[in-house]
């Protein structure tokens, strides 16, 4: 037994087992499968994009905990009237949503920075061998699952923008079906040039210069100064003590971690679930996520505090006591919740990778281009994200953040302890419903000792903007019991992506255990 991976896509499942099978570990597994995942699920994280990760390594007896933040930055070129920024609608079929793309819509990308980072620190295998897998992917190309061809028709005014990127996923001027063939031979040279410089290229040479062209005369933002001062921060997890567990979750620019915290401080101090379901379980975790989505809204009244003082004051007892009582005393029958504020909107265009070896390292690793903004980087086969044109990653309007600030993403990818040593890694793709995601995956696993399939694959609900959203299977009494109580419920007639796409892995006992969502294209190979 070596190792297991969970990811989004059958291929960059099975590329991550074939390094574990070499002599990776979980760091290179990740890594290659992520490279992988640029090609295989190209319509939700590509190259250009950023992320989190999280990575704890208990080889020997020793305990290194540490958080990969390489998320995406505010360029520094102005913008001005020639700026590439427009608006499109893609068509999510229960709504749709408007996005902005265009060169303007692009953020600094962190993943090849990330990846190589993590590879440098806490790989055993060469850069190039982990790459090497996703070179022949695209080279040779693959077969567009429903997943992607769903993608695809959600995403595409997008798509279609631009000549160049309609070449890459359109056969015979139509767009590409479930089955047809999708090659990539530019990106593939790339990703070779990637590996060759150990991501010199991406930020300080020859593709450095043909993404800051590009931008420069298409009226983008990022420059070469921007791409060479990108760096990569690594931080130590949040540790969020929960029952006979400790969560670890990713700092600052995650807010996601950081609102996953607060709400497991409140999942803490109440008694936890006892059935998956039932009218306890459903008011339980609407209630928490009503609690947290009001504590996010005083998040920007501490903007001028550094980091790690928002942090601190937002996970003190000093602001977390207050919800713990208005939660019990809503759950006594003693009040009832007040109005639940507006979120903002996001985007499920996210995957998530989790992974574990046998020398007791656990990875778990979140990253996105958003929807991507729209146009292909010459001839060098790079589409970039546009992390700028998206609401949610911009609270206060676009581009209204200073050169070089970090943007704040809801991805928390983490790794759950029990005395010391990684048991479970996972986390979970879709925008706003991430943390609603990880909560009931935390539930299900820790509280309820459930199957780790079953753990991933139940039912979910979220609760945003004063409407608790359900997939069918929770008890019918319950559903009626939250309408008893003046929620209003939207009962979505099967499961959706739009809940999230969750992976994770476990130990059990001796054993790997791992789950894959199946409202995506999630798969799980063991080695």
């Amino acid at each position: 037994m070596k190792g297991i991976i969970a990811t989004g896509n059958k291929r960059t499942a099975a590329i991550g087992a074939e390094i574990l099978a070499a002599g990776g570990n979980a760091a290179d597994a990740v890594i290659a499968a992520s490279f992988a995942a640029c090609v295989a699920e190209m319509v939700v994280a590509n190259i250009g994009g950023a992320g989190f990760a999280t990575v704890v390594d208990s080889h020997d007896g020793t305990r290194d905990a540490r958080c990969y933040d390489f998320f995406s930055s505010m360029p520094s070129r102005p913008t001005s009237e020639d700026a590439d920024f427009r608006c499109i609608h893609a068509d999510f079929g229960s709504e749709t949503q408007a996005f902005h793309i265009g060169r303007a819509s692009t953020a600094l990308p962190g993943l090849v920075a990330g990846l190589c980072r993590l590879a440098h620190e806490k790989g055993r295998l060469p850069l190039a061998r982990l790459i090497e897998p996703a070179i022949q992917l695209a080279e040779s190309g693959y077969e567009i699952d429903a997943f992607g061809a769903l993608v695809l028709k959600v995403l595409r005014p997008i798509y279609e923008d631009t000549p160049e990127i309609r070449a890459l996923v359109q056969k015979g001027g139509a767009s590409v079906q479930v089955g047809d063939p999708i090659r990539l031979p530019h990106l593939a040279a790339s990703l070779r040039e990637i590996g060759e410089t150990e991501g010199e290229s991406f930020y300080r040479g020859r593709l450095a210069a043909a993404i800051a062209a590009d931008q420069h005369q298409h009226g983008g933002l990022i420059t070469a100064e921007d791409l060479a001062g990108y760096t990569v921060a690594v931080q130590p997890p949040i540790a969020v003590p929960f029952r006979d567990f400790t969560v670890m979750l990713p700092p600052l620019a995650s807010v996601g971690g950081v609102l996953v915290a607060f709400s497991l401080r409140l999942l803490a101090a109440v008694p936890a679930p006892t059935r998956f379901g039932d009218a306890g379980y459903l008011r339980t975790l609407t209630l928490v996520s009503a609690l947290t989505n009001r504590a996010r809204h005083a998040w920007g009244r501490r903007k001028d505090d550094g980091d790690q003082e928002r942090i601190a004051w937002f996970l003190s007892d000093a602001h977390v006591k207050p919800a713990i009582e208005e939660l019990r005393a809503i759950l006594a029958g003693e009040r009832r919740l007040g109005e639940d504020p507006v979120s903002p909107k996001g985007a499920p265009n996210t995957t998530h990778l989790s992974a574990m070896d046998a020398d007791g390292m656990a990875v778990s690793l979140t990253f996105s281009a958003g929807e991507a903004a729209g146009y292909v980087v010459g001839d060098t086969g790079l589409v970039l994200n546009n992390m700028l044109g998206e609401e949610d990653l911009n609270p206060g309007g676009f581009h209204q953040q200073k050169p070089g600030t970090r943007l704040h993403s809801m991805m928390c990818p983490l790794v759950v302890l029990k005395d010391g040593k990684p048991v479970f890694a996972g986390g979970s793709a879709g925008s706003n419903r991430i943390r609603s995601a990880i909560l009931q995956t935390l539930i299900n696993a820790l509280d309820l000792g459930l199957p780790l399939d079953a753990v991933i694959n139940l039912p979910r609900g979220h609760f945003e903007d004063g409407v608790l959203h359900v997939e069918p299977g929770f008890d019918a009494a319950a559903i009626e019991t939250m309408r008893a109580e003046g929620f209003q419920v939207k009962e979505w007639p099967e499961q959706n992506l739009y809940f999230g796409g969750a992976q994770a892995v476990c130990l059990r006992g001796d054993d790997f255990d791992g789950a894959g969502d199946q409202r995506r294209t999630g798969t799980v190979c063991k080695v």
